[in-house]
């Protein structure tokens, strides 16, 4: 080719020109086609209308319309079910105006490409007409809606105490419909022409307040089975005793998502624990040392719940959620665990020998004869089982018309106690029935020394009568002073009443062997009646006079 040649335009750069003018003719062209007509891929109130003028998107619309039918999803016993509304039943006509047209209007044709690959969903709420009240009475009318197909939704809830302890019943959505709220949804979607409306998501159901998901209902079984979940053993010597959750649940109370200790419902158990535990004021047996068993039913020693501590001591230790081992909590102890509670150190007191003996640690320290209260002024030694109350030196005994200073000052019951009395020569015997002390048991000063010295407080004190155990020469003395005080009785008056009571009193107190020596028992029993014959006569109200009566003539 010749270097001077004229070079010819590039054939390329046409064909580019000529595709931009094709392109942009069509995006013109179509720019102005979508100026009166709907984008591509444009629903309205769920119809698709893409490339449709406003006259064909109503059309479409009327035709819809006419075969409208909105299926509603509600809940069943076993899944979703359907129900639905027609609208010829509604009275459901269209009703445009400009409405389409103004829809048209607004779009941009220009943005048509962009509308091919992001769809724009339309809704015109306007554009249909129907009658609200046979919309209501359509709804009101579905299966649904009836009362006796609706159930309440129950709330999640803490369950029932069981052998695992408590669990979250779960809540119950139950199928109660709201109905000011499904009159809405249904209004929504029949004005913008759905054909599916559900009354799950739209929230038309009456919903659980309280859902397992609850933080206060999670903390509240979390408290339940902490507390019944501790293991309360109680440690009672070779026998043990268990409080846990199959008793303690019955004292859980609840408000509020809130656990509290039922207080009375522990009071209640702690007075049946003491009732298995305590021995105060129950019969006590002793073995005598005379080879005989004495049951004791006076006395408080023993063992003793404390009922305020150990009711308080349980809710403290369910509310710290930890099992424990430990005692119950006592006020009062007794030496040993089981039936002799009383242990092996103890005095024992035979009133009726008027003779004690003080054991230590099973061993015989001391026995000695003792004068106890003068039972003709009714000053008795109280029977029973008591704890040492204290033990004093140098003390002084006051009463009404006494001071007595004594060295060895041991109370076990009240004001009654042991004590060296310097001022007699003799113990034993039936001093005591008519120059006994005021209650206490009178010692020799040695055996008392030897009882303090080696009693504590608390120790017990065992006081019983054992008739049979009087030697024969107290027995008869005893008698001989009865009927001595028998035949000092004389002539009955009603001044012979104290006489009488003690006379009969002391031979009461007689053995069997004693009373036999008694001859002069049928003066005592003379005595009694001719007593209570006085006394009839002197209660009764005297007799007025009758006045004369006059002599009547013979018939």
């Amino acid at each position: 080719m010749d270097a001077t040649e004229e070079k010819k335009p590039f054939p390329v750069k046409k064909a580019v020109l000529a595709l931009c003018a094709v392109t942009v003719g069509i995006y013109l062209g179509a720019a102005a086609y979508f100026y009166s007509h709907f984008l591509p891929s444009t629903t309205l109130n769920g119809i698709s209308v893409s490339g449709k003028s406003a006259k064909q998107a109503e059309a479409l619309i009327e035709e819809e319309i006419k075969s409208y039918r909105l299926t509603i999803q509600t809940r069943g016993e076993t899944g979703t079910e359907e129900e639905s509304i027609e609208g010829s039943a509604i009275s459901l006509e269209p009703e445009f105006g400009d409405s389409i047209q103004k829809l048209v209007r607004q779009q941009n044709g220009l943005f048509w490409p962009k509308a091919l690959f992001v769809p724009q969903t339309l809704k015109e709420p306007t554009m249909v007409h129907f009658e609200e009240k046979q919309l209501k009475d359509e709804m009101e009318a579905l299966v649904c809606m009836q009362e006796e197909n609706q159930k309440k939704p129950v709330d999640a809830r803490c369950s029932e105490y069981s052998s695992e302890g408590y669990t979250i019943i779960p809540q119950e959505p139950g199928s109660k419909l709201k109905k000011k709220a499904c009159l809405r949804v249904l209004k929504d979607a029949v004005s913008g022409l759905k054909e599916t409306v559900s009354f799950e998501e739209e929230g038309c159901y009456a919903e659980p307040a309280v859902t397992s998901e609850n933080e206060a209902l999670i903390d509240l079984v979390d408290t339940l089975n902490l507390y019944t979940g501790v293991v309360l053993t109680y440690d009672e010597g070779e026998k043990t005793e268990t409080l846990d959750g199959s008793v303690t649940h019955a004292w859980m109370d609840i408000s509020d998502m809130q656990v509290s200790v039922n207080e009375e419902a522990v009071a209640d158990y702690v007075d049946e624990l003491a009732g298995r535990h305590n021995t105060v004021f129950r019969k006590h047996t002793l073995r005598t040392s005379y080879g005989k068993d004495v049951d004791i039913t006076n006395g408080d020693y023993g063992w003793k719940v404390d009922k305020e501590a150990e009711k308080a001591q349980i809710i403290q230790d369910i509310q710290a959620g930890k099992s424990l081992k430990r005692e119950i909590t006592y006020a009062r102890r007794g030496a040993s665990r089981g039936e002799h509670d009383y242990g092996d150190t103890y005095v024992e007191i035979n009133l009726t020998a008027q003779h004690l003996f003080f054991y230590k640690n099973g061993s015989l320290v001391v026995e000695s004869d003792f004068v106890s209260g003068n039972i003709s002024k009714n000053y008795d030694t109280p029977t029973g089982i008591y704890g040492l109350t204290y033990k004093e030196r140098d003390a002084v005994l006051r009463g009404e018309n006494y001071a007595s200073p004594v060295t060895y000052w041991m109370p076990f019951c009240n004001n009654v106690g042991m004590h060296d009395a310097s001022w007699r020569s003799s113990f034993g015997g039936a001093i005591y029935k008519t120059s006994g002390s005021h209650g206490c048991i009178n010692l020799p000063k040695s055996a008392a020394q030897k009882i303090f010295e080696g009693i504590e407080d608390g120790d017990p004190v065992i006081v019983y009568t054992l008739p049979g155990t009087e030697s024969p020469a107290v027995v008869a003395q005893e008698a001989a002073h009865v009927v001595n005080l028998i035949n000092g009785i004389g002539e009955v008056t009603l001044e012979s009443e104290q006489a009488i009571l003690t006379a009969r009193k002391l031979y009461q107190m007689l053995s069997p062997a004693g009373q036999a020596q008694v001859a002069n028992y049928d003066l005592l029993a003379a005595a009694e009646a001719q007593l209570a014959a006085l006394k009839a006569q002197a209660a009764a109200p005297p007799q007025e006079e009758q006045p004369p009566q006059e002599a009547q003539p013979p018939q």
